[in-house]
């Protein structure tokens, strides 16, 4: 599953005044552009794509990149006109007993490569007439989605990500073991809100990806392990699949470990509570089955799990909110590079990372999985794709003559944008503050835009090609900004199940690092010199000259100080240094609500501290000094609280 929340909880960790740091995040790499009229395929020969070219190409990629990355293992496998042409294992499933992967045998995680299952079982009922896409998804469920905006969620939204709902991680792992509710009652209990008019905004989700599991059970009237059981792994001979959660037996020896490091301990089994969303484990083989039947219209072999029009459609351009760019199809989502269109579908657990890509005019698929998130810095799975591509799949984009208005346009897009994909009502609204990406006009007229780096860690540059869509330098990915129905500016990248939106003073990353950065400061300057103040006045023989109003209302200003910092830094070591599941599994929500409690004080303590600052002004026993000082506090005060009530860091929300 693509795990976008893993930065959003890091990004916490900047309130303690590192706030800076957020703009050195590395974000996945966008997928490519989509081909446009005058641009051709390279002229030099491609590398011809046999079984012994592609084995002698992985064997000398994989087993480095994995010792470099620190990755303990990998599957890759590649399928050309309905036929396995490589599935190749390197490293360990295990690396304790020196398990060696099988491409056959060995189960990975692949995380949200899951959904494509859910909606192929999506499009079957389709096709049976059980299920049209356009239709309220209320006429389907025994609970009701909140009539939010005018308009229904439907289907179609939901495959293209369009539903609205923001974003929401509790229990999205929970610890092995765990006995998982019903589907419904997940869905009950995690309903996130709705932020968005359905079909506006892309905004990827992993909730509305098991309503619509919770669907297929609703329509076809049987449990949704069964249903994708019955009607997919088994016509495609997928012996070694299961969405099942634990595996059953037979299976379970099987499973890949998981790591964080390839040399370090293996993981437990990564329970994912909306399971239609994530939680499938499979071989490769068993998915080169399903790339070969979606590149054949839905038939593998003598089985045909989707017609060919119904698969057609599954695979076909939906949503464009921009012709230049690339579009979602039904749950698959365009990729499309080197001169071909180009479905796929990536998925991140936590300690799995995959991605399987369709090049369609081509009749190819392509999976890979590691078993390891590694060290991190770069993305081993998109070097190994675009490798790929350059060998087999070679192609030289059309020079780029930049319009007369690029300098003016670079301009004009200028500032700071926050992903669609995002909590903006629960506690984790906070990293939103932090989390944005920032548009930088060069003198040229081309653009950079900070953190989106390449492999070799740059922060890539762009070039305007037509009226605000521009191309990287050197590269075919391409962006583009536009206005919505509010005049608000948007920056669409080439994966289009997401969005930045151009952000406002208050909600920008600069205002908001300044502002956390000053109060925090000052908050822990004045306590810092409390103590040292009083050694300095025992020292030199100085008394405070106060009354016992005015030693009341210092005391209430000290406190007030400690309260808010303890809140926050609390808050922030909870979240940071706790382990991830233990967090994302609601194990820590008596904490948070412990902490969200103090933060309420604080809160209202800031009223308290701008009276003491009102009525210790006019002391004529203070000395000046002192009463600017306390002027100070009571400004870093408001703003602190200012800060936490604008990004909802005191919600007593659970449902984050």
């Amino acid at each position: 599953m693509r795990i976008a929340y893993r930065f959003r909880i890091a990004a916490l960790t900047l309130l303690c005044g590192v706030a800076a740091a957020a703009q050195k995040t590395k974000l996945p790499a966008a997928p490519p552009q989509v081909p446009q009229a005058g641009e051709t395929k390279a002229q030099e020969t491609p590398h011809q794509m046999t079984a012994t070219d592609i084995e002698a190409f992985l064997d000398g990629f994989l087993p480095l990149q994995l010792e470099r990355e620190n990755i303990a293992g990998a599957v890759v496998c590649v399928v050309k006109d309905g036929k396995v042409l490589a599935a190749k294992g390197y490293g360990y499933s295990n690396v304790d007993k020196k398990t060696p992967v099988s491409p056959d045998t060995t189960l990975f995680r692949p995380g949200s490569i899951s959904k494509l299952f859910t909606w192929t079982a999506v499009m079957q009922l389709v096709q049976q007439g059980k299920l049209n896409l356009d239709h309220d998804v209320n006429e389907y469920l025994d609970f009701k989605i909140p009539d939010t905006y005018p308009q229904p969620i439907t289907l179609r939204n939901i495959m293209t990500h369009t539903t609205g709902f923001e974003e929401t991680v509790k229990q999205l792992f929970v610890p092995e073991g765990t006995v998982l509710p019903p589907l419904r009652d997940y869905l009950v209990q995690h309903m996130p809100r709705r932020i968005f008019p359905p079909g506006a905004v892309p905004a990827y989700s992993n909730y509305a990806a098991t309503l619509a599991g919770y669907i297929v059970e609703r329509a076809s009237g049987k449990p949704f392990n069964d249903y994708v059981t019955e009607n997919i792994f088994r016509p495609l001979g997928m012996e070694h699949s299961s969405f099942a959660q634990p595996l059953p037996g037979q299976l379970k020896s099987l499973l890949s470990d998981g790591y964080e490091l390839g040399s370090g301990k293996s993981r437990p089994f990564e329970v994912i509570e909306p399971a239609p969303a994530g939680s499938l484990s499979a071989s490769a083989t068993d998915l080169a089955r399903f790339m070969i039947a979606h590149l054949q219209d839905g038939k593998f072999e003598s089985a045909q799990i989707l017609s060919p029009e119904i698969a057609q459609q599954m695979h076909s351009r939906q949503n464009g909110f921009n012709p230049g760019l690339n579009a979602m199809a039904l749950g698959f989502y365009e990729e499309t590079r080197s001169g071909h269109r180009i479905i796929g579908h990536g998925g991140d657990t936590l300690y799995f990372h995959s991605d399987l890509h369709l090049v369609l005019d081509a009749g190819v698929g392509f999976f890979v999985s590691y078993n390891s998130a590694g060290r991190g810095e770069n993305s081993p799975r998109s070097a190994l794709w675009k490798h790929f591509l350059d060998r087999y799949f070679p192609f030289t984009p059309p020079d780029i003559h930049a319009p007369s208005t690029a300098a003016a346009d670079a301009n004009a897009v200028s500032g700071y944008y926050m992903t669609s994909r995002r909590a903006q009502s629960t506690l984790l609204s906070a990293a939103n503050a932090f989390d944005q990406v920032h548009v930088a006009a060069e003198p040229d007229g081309d653009i950079k835009i900070f953190p989106f780096q390449d492999l070799n860690g740059q922060t890539r540059r762009w070039r305007e090609i037509e009226p605000l869509l521009y191309r990287e330098v050197n590269g075919q990915d391409r962006i583009a900004f536009q206005k919505d129905a509010n005049g608000q500016l948007e920056l669409r990248i080439n994966f289009p199940a997401i969005i930045y939106q151009r952000v406002g003073l208050l909600d920008g990353y600069p205002w908001n690092r300044w502002l956390i950065c000053f109060s925090l400061s000052i908050l822990g300057l004045t306590l810092l010199f409390w103590p040292v103040a009083w050694v300095v006045r025992r020292h030199y023989g100085f008394k405070l000259d106060l009354t016992p109003e005015q030693r009341r209302w210092r005391l209430a200003i000290k406190l007030i100080c400690a309260i808010d910092l303890t809140f926050v830094l609390a808050l922030v070591a909870t979240i940071s240094m706790t382990d991830q599941l233990a967090f994302l599994n609601g194990t820590l929500d008596p904490l948070l609500l412990t902490l969200q409690a103090v933060g309420l004080i604080g809160a209202v303590g800031t009223l308290l501290v701008i009276l003491a600052t009102l009525r210790m002004w006019s002391g004529r026993n203070l000395w000046k000094g002192v009463r600017w000082l306390n002027l100070l506090i009571a400004a870093a005060c408001t703003a602190f609280t200012w800060f936490v009530i604008h990004w909802h860091m005191i919600n007593f929300n659970m449902n984050y």
